[in-house]
């Protein structure tokens, strides 16, 4: 085995690691209860309690150790980090290889519900021609991955790290798909990998609104407009304080397990597509296990402040130049940031997928597993 060559790699927490964390939520000092009703504050202190309670007394990491343990994993240094990734080898000889990557407040487990049944269709009832090899990596400074020791870690150089991990596979042609922070590195893949990446899949394309259609906007474009000045107002504080002032957060998020839990926690119930009978709520949509499965990987690898470094990196200047790879987009309605097909059309030349879905957010391989399978297959169906 070179020293380039992937380790093989298993998680393994001690226990020790997991009697502290009973301890520290046993030690929980509460703040005083919000004075508004529901969650336009935060996170109510009553469900807070609730989900610490399940977390300190019922929750069992083990059972998602062995899940990410079922698929095989790996670290290997790209750019002087050690990154950790999971890669599922298809069974069917033509899988086209995939890269998956994901976004804060997300991790690898944003794709538990699809790994499976990209890889291995036939077994999952599907058509084994839509077959992928899957590579899923954890972002610098997420989860398993190594963290910068310092500047210059931004989506650029992460998706020229993809690229690298890619051609270290052996892969010499493969695509690509994002969300969130993910959609942000698909994009720049296709601006510095396009010998090898022959096309990215995305749901949330980063793009400016169209001048010329500011004076004839359609329902849709209307609603995206007001849902960003929503989140200007209302929604974006954490995004400030991560892109501004990280290890000022950081220090937080690394002592106080609850607030560790409450920073991620609050996003579920915001950005997914979580409202029945006229209440949000994030039960609605994934289980307490799965939403204390993300903070734990936040929590036993101390990542809270390295995740939000990004924002620093990246937040304030997105690159938005033109991209001419072969591009598929599918709009969920719960999208934070949603774009018109017009205005998308404008930076992205060869727009070959489109959709607007009726239900699901910002989480979508999460929140609707069988309708995001559904959209990266076609989409990629076009490049196989």
């Amino acid at each position: 085995m070179s020293a380039a060559s992937p380790t093989p790699f298993r998680v393994e927490i001690d226990q020790v690691s997991l009697d502290s964390l009973r301890s520290r939520l046993a030690q929980t000092r509460w703040p005083d209860a919000e004075t508004c009703t529901g969650w336009d504050q935060g996170l109510p202190l009553d469900y807070a309690r609730e989900l610490a309670d399940y977390w300190q007394n019922d929750y069992d990491w083990r059972r998602c150790e062995a899940e990410l343990n079922r698929w095989p994993q790996f670290t290997t240094p790209l750019q002087g980090l050690d990154i950790h990734f999971l890669h599922v080898v298809s069974p069917e000889p033509d899988a086209l290889p995939l890269v998956l990557t994901h976004g804060w407040p997300g991790s690898i487990l944003e794709f538990r519900k699809v790994i499976d049944a990209l890889a291995d269709p036939r077994a999952h009832g599907g058509d084994p021609a839509d077959a992928f090899h899957v590579v899923v990596p954890s972002l610098p400074g997420y989860g398993f991955s190594g963290k910068p020791r310092a500047s210059g870690t931004g989506v650029e150089s992460i998706g020229r790290m993809w690229g690298e991990l890619m051609a270290r596979l052996g892969y010499t042609r493969y695509v690509a798909q994002g969300g969130d922070w993910g959609s942000m590195v698909t994009q720049s893949m296709a601006q510095t990998e396009g010998e090898h990446c022959a096309g990215i899949h995305i749901t949330m394309p980063i793009v400016s609104p169209a001048a010329d259609t500011l004076e004839d906007l359609s329902p849709a474009e209307q609603s995206a407009l007001q849902a960003m000045e929503y989140y200007q107002h209302w929604g974006s504080g954490y995004s400030k304080q991560q892109a501004t002032r990280p290890q000022t957060l950081g220090y937080g998020l690394a002592d106080s397990p609850v607030g560790q839990m409450a920073w991620v926690v609050e996003k579920y119930r915001e950005w997914t597509d979580c409202e029945r009978d006229g209440v949000r709520h994030p039960e609605h949509i994934l289980s307490r296990d799965e939403l204390l499965d993300t903070v734990m990987l936040y929590w036993l690898t101390n990542s809270g402040a390295s995740s939000a470094r990004l924002y620093w990196e990246s937040f304030h200047k997105p690159d938005l130049s033109p991209i001419d790879m072969p591009t598929g987009c599918s709009i969920f309605p719960g999208e934070i940031f949603r774009s018109s097909k017009r205005w998308v059309q404008q930076r992205f030349s060869q727009l070959i997928h489109w959709n607007e879905l009726d239900r699901g957010g910002h989480f979508a391989a999460l929140e609707q597993p069988e309708l995001f399978l559904g959209e990266v297959r076609d989409c990629f169906r076009r490049l196989r």
